[in-house]
């Protein structure tokens, strides 16, 4: 993982296809790379960053004689009267040197002690030097110092003590390592158990569920079959469209049903996990870890969000030799280069102050923002100062990215201008080179206690004119890439520029499933649940859109898995390469020799065929059957190479040969006796997988290479040239690099449709990928959602519009990969988030009936019999009882439940519609529409809802306020009528009055956002809707079409009294 560490000293930018780079360094990074290289003989120290200096018989000073950090002699001072007197590497107390003031504690170590460097010499080893680290014993368990050397923190031991004190010291030790050894059992067997397990729904919630499903299922059938049967002759067009419009629901209902028939909620055992890959005193060996953080316009996503987003994972709880950062900036904007400047030093002091008191969350705005006691459970007597002085940090901080903010309001005629004068390569966002910087985990990076950092590297591919770029989903890419070459962590996470680590351990909790022997080669991604700050208490507009997130998602988790959201995901590598998951080997059928070969009468009934048929195999086929092609599922022809039979140990990359090892496999005796053979079959076997990999990967050696790496971690000699590694980086995302390739088809982020998290997750469950789902107690993630109305409305039809791209794409689920591996109720769930935005037109006509009745005096539904009457009340009920259940088992609150019910009902009228048709536009008529980026306020302390009653037009306001202002005229229209009829018309009346309350009510958050904080309707929202509502009015009256048309000829009155 250090590899690449001091690739770049500053920002590179180039392109491959002009064969251009150039390396641009700052000036204060120029002088400080003089200065280094003026004092490169001169120790400093970690913590301040002075020099150490010397002692008084001129040899350099070393505070401890431990492991030899460097640190000054004010410091070490400083550290004895007023810190913990122990060293910041090592965690050994300092002891006293020579002409330094005791302290309390230096009596403990008894008068022997004073002076220390002069009274036990013999007790460093003369050909160690003091700076390196000492050695930890191959005999100990946790990597303490064995018995016979002196340990921190305890008496010294003579070497002259009698022959009684020897004895009792044995048996101390041995009774000391018996415990030791005890404990050491004890921790091995806990850390064989198992990394997380299912926790089951208690059957007394789930089985009634179930049971109200079937019930719901067959009541739906009988009452369908009522409506089909009886229809209401004098409104048949009515009720026509009306029976059309319950059936597309009832198909709806069962699709979005079935996929939660079984809901499944995991937990896991982080403290397993440490036992097992991260004990104390031993190399860690968990996975390492590359995240993704996706940004494109810093005025619609403020700069600070994506600056608290990056500190938050910088501060991770994990190895920090073991994550990355990569921020892709698809803008190109010097206003996010700077703001990441300036967040890289802030880090230096914010990264250490999380860990040292273990706050959360671990994005500075929202952990100074909490309303909570952060005194609670703080013993630390500095936490108070060192809270108030990095709180005024922060502020200091956050002014800066203010006035870069505001220096970006007006770019100049000019262009923008790095601090060495050096023209924005990015100035023109459609038409610039790739760049590349590495602002942390270099050489000297450190923080203020002096210890190493994540890297961090700013990343802007390339654009040039002509070329599909592909939006989010080729960003994406072009970080799996870079990653891939600078990197190649096995696992990735992804966030948006808006969803900050809220819980420090996520990435562990990630990792139970992973890194889980049994389960881990099988997952293609784990997927966190969504949570939000900053929404209303009330949630108008289901913003949290709790039901999805804990109910539908655990459904699927009970199947294949859940799908991928976008966001809070984190990805095994080897699935984003397009590779299938392993396969378990099946076992052979049994077969008896009880009866000759060639009898078919065996016991088996049949086995002697199947017996001659492995014997035909067995007498040259065993190495053809390895030579099988095997045909992936879409469309890939895998056949293992020459170089899978040797164990992966060489393949050629670039023209070098074994200069890339791959994961090693197991061997097997017949294929080494074939890989034998002949090694010019073995170089042009390699020579084809090259040219196959190069045609599907692209044109990069070291990429190439880094994709057989299983286990993550750099090809073999790719780290000895850094800058050999920026070139190759630059390469990789270059705007030509995926032509003629795979990306965006078959690899990596699909292409096709601006939600490609759905397609993406799609692919790999296709594969036979699965997927778990985590949700752990304190939620991993948080981000901000957009509270106003119209903002809201958007964000769901660009969701909607990428489903109707996805229905009338290749991959649509109702017709794509068959005879696959996709599991039948997971395909449901696919299909109910295609087709989902359809249910917006019988939805639309659903709202509109009630009116027309109203207006008519016509009904849907004949008079209602006694049995009728029974399905109409089971039908309600069995609804009912459903929903009660759902909430039960889930334990999600009824009001976010009505609120879901609400905005499907807004959605569906609005957004979802439009989408249908923007969808039909573009795909049939070639009528692109422009990607519209979600704005992502920042934080107001003066109105934190301010935004939830600001008003911006749209047509989408357009459709729900003309249902509710037809169902408003409607109602007075029909109650007006039954006062004139009298007593009789009262009773039908009711029946149509219930459906235009229900459209009415649904719609009430969409009414409550159009009166605002004034609780007034814009006039442009008002006038747009009486006009439609009067046309549709005057033109219902002229149709008239259940007035009955009279037969025969038509007669008149004479005139004459008769």
């Amino acid at each position: 993982m250090d590899a690449g560490g001091s690739v770049t000293g500053g920002l590179a930018a180039g392109s491959h296809m002009r064969g251009e780079l150039h390396v641009m360094r700052a000036r204060d990074e120029e002088a400080d790379g003089a200065k280094a290289a003026r004092s490169a003989d001169v120790r400093t120290c970690r913590v301040c960053g002075d020099e150490v200096g010397a002692r008084e018989d001129g040899q350099p000073f070393v505070a401890c004689a431990e492991c030899g950090f460097p640190v000054c002699r004010p410091c070490y001072e400083y550290e004895r009267s007023d810190g913990t007197q122990c060293c910041p590497q090592c965690n050994t107390r300092y002891k006293r040197h020579k002409g330094c003031p005791r302290v309390e504690g230096d009596e403990d170590d008894g008068p022997e002690m004073d002076d220390l460097e002069e009274e036990f010499p013999a007790a460093k080893s003369p050909s160690k030097k003091p700076h390196e680290p000492v050695a930890f014993d191959v005999y100990s368990e946790n990597g303490e110092h064995p018995p016979h050397k002196w340990r921190t923190g305890g008496q010294t031991l003579s070497s002259f003590t009698g022959s009684v004190a020897g004895k009792d010291l044995e048996a101390e030790r041995e009774m000391e390592g018996s415990m030791e050894w005890k404990d050491r059992i004890d921790k091995l067997a806990e850390a064989r158990q198992p990394l997380w397990r299912k926790v089951p729904i208690p059957s007394s919630k789930i089985n009634p569920y179930r049971i109200v499903i079937v019930l719901r299922l067959v009541v739906l059938c009988f009452f369908l079959k009522f409506r089909i049967t009886t229809p209401a002759t004098d409104a048949v067009p009515l009720w026509l469209a009306s029976v059309v419009c319950e059936l597309w629901f009832a198909l709806s209902w069962i699709l979005d049903q079935l996929p939660k028939w079984a809901p499944v909620t995991r937990e896991t055992y982080l403290d397993r996990l440490a036992l097992r890959y991260d004990r104390e005193g031993e190399a860690c060996r968990l996975s390492p870890i590359d995240f993704f953080v996706s940004t494109v316009d810093p005025l619609k996503e403020p700069p600070i969000i994506t600056a608290n987003t990056v500190l938050s994972i910088l501060a991770v709880d994990y190895p920090v030799d073991r994550a990355s950062c990569y921020v892709s900036d698809d803008g190109a904007s010097m206003l996010l280069f700077d703001t990441l400047s300036e967040t890289a030093e802030f880090a230096r002091r914010w990264v250490p102050f999380c860990k040292k008191f273990a706050v959360e969350p671990r994005a500075p705005e929202f952990y100074f923002s909490q309303k909570i006691d952060y005194l609670k459970d703080k013993v630390q007597p500095t936490f108070v100062k060192e809270r108030r002085a990095m709180k005024r940090e922060y502020e200091e901080f956050k002014v800066r990215v203010n006035a870069l903010v505001a220096k970006a309001q007006k770019k100049p005629e000019e262009g923008w201008v790095m601090q060495d004068g050096t023209p924005w390569p990015g100035n023109n966002t459609r038409d610039h080179p790739g760049m590349i910087q590495v602002y942390l985990g270099s050489q000297g990076a450190l923080d203020v206690e002096g210890h190493e950092l994540p890297r961090l590297v700013y990343v802007s591919r390339e654009k040039r004119p002509g070329y599909n770029h592909h939006k989010k989903a080729g960003a994406m890419n072009a970080l799996v890439r870079v990653s891939a070459v600078l990197t190649n962590a096995p696992f990735i996470l992804n966030l948006d520029c808006d969803h900050y680590v809220n819980n420090s351990k996520a990435v562990r909790e990630a990792m139970c499933f992973l890194m889980d022997p049994q389960l881990g080669k099988k997952l293609c991604y784990v997927q966190f649940p969504q949570r939000f700050d900053g929404i209303d208490r009330h949630d108008r507009y289901a913003n949290r859109n709790v039901v999805f997130f804990d109910i539908n998602m655990k459904g699927l988790d009970g199947i294949q898995g859940p799908v991928y959201v976008g966001t809070g995901c984190v990805f095994n590598r080897q699935a984003l390469y397009g590779y299938d998951p392993p396969r378990p080997e099946k076992r052979p059928k049994m077969t008896c020799d009880c009866w000759p070969s060639w009898c078919c009468c065996c016991c088996c009934f049949g086995g002697g065929k199947q017996h001659r048929k492995d014997k035909k195999k067995g007498g040259g086929g065993a190495a053809d059957s390895g030579d099988e092609p095997r045909r992936g599922l879409l469309g890939f022809y895998r056949k293992r190479s020459k170089k899978d039979k040797l164990g992966g140990g060489g393949s050629v990359a670039g023209g070098k040969k074994g200069l890339y090892k791959k994961h090693q496999r197991a061997f097997e005796l017949e294929e080494i006796e074939e890989g034998l053979e002949g090694y010019e079959e073995l170089e042009r076997s390699s020579l084809m997988s090259q040219k196959s990999f190069e045609k599907r990967f692209g044109q990069s050696p070291v990429f190439i290479a880094s994709t057989l790496v299983e286990d993550g971690g750099l090809p073999q000699g790719a780290a000895a040239d850094p800058a050999a590694l920026i070139k190759e980086a630059i390469h990789v995302i270059s705007c030509g690099y995926e032509e003629k390739t795979e990306w965006g088809k078959e690899i990596g982020w699909i292409y096709g449709s601006v939600t490609e998290d759905i397609l993406t997750g799609f692919k790999m469950h296709c594969r036979g990928w699965k997927s778990v789902y985590c949700t752990p107690t304190r939620p991993a993630f948080k981000g901000s959602a957009p509270i106003n109305l119209s903002d809201r409305l958007h964000q769901v039809l660009r969701w909607a519009l990428g489903s109707v791209e996805i229905f009338m794409s290749r991959h649509c689920p109702l017709w794509y990969a068959y005879g696959g591996r996709l599991k039948w109720l997971e395909r449901f769930a696919y299909t109910n988030t295609i087709v989902y935005p359809f249910t917006s037109i019988p939805l639309l006509a659903y709202c509109t009936i009630p009116a027309v009745c109203l207006l008519t005096g016509k009904f849907i539904i004949p008079t209602l019999n006694n049995l009728a009457s029974i399905w109409f009340i089971a039908l309600f009920l069995s609804i009912i009882a459903t929903g009660v259940l759902e909430l039960r088992w889930s334990g999600v609150s009824i009001e976010d439940w009505w609120r879901n019910e609400q905005f499907w009902v807004i959605g569906g009228v609005s957004a979802h519609l439009f989408a249908v048709f923007q969808g039909l536009l573009k795909v049939l008529g070639g009528v692109d529409t422009n990607f519209t980026v979600t704005s992502k306020a920042a934080a107001d302390e003066t109105d934190a809802f301010g935004e939830l009653y600001l008003f911006k037009w749209t047509t989408l306001l357009v459709p729900p306020t003309t249902l509710i202002i037809i169902n408003m005229v409607g109602i007075v229209a029909g109650v007006s009528d039954a006062v004139n009829n009298g007593y009789g018309s009262w009773g039908p009346l009711f029946g149509k009055l219930f459906f235009s309350f229900w459209v009415i009510v649904h719609l009430y958050p969409f009414l409550k956002g159009l009166m605002g904080r004034q609780n007034r309707t814009p006039t442009i929202v008002v006038l747009w809707s009486i006009l439609l509502a009067s046309i549709f009015s005057l033109v219902w009256v002229r149709i008239d079409p259940f007035i009955p048309k009279a037969k025969g000829p038509i007669l008149k009155p004479c005139g004459v009294e008769c």
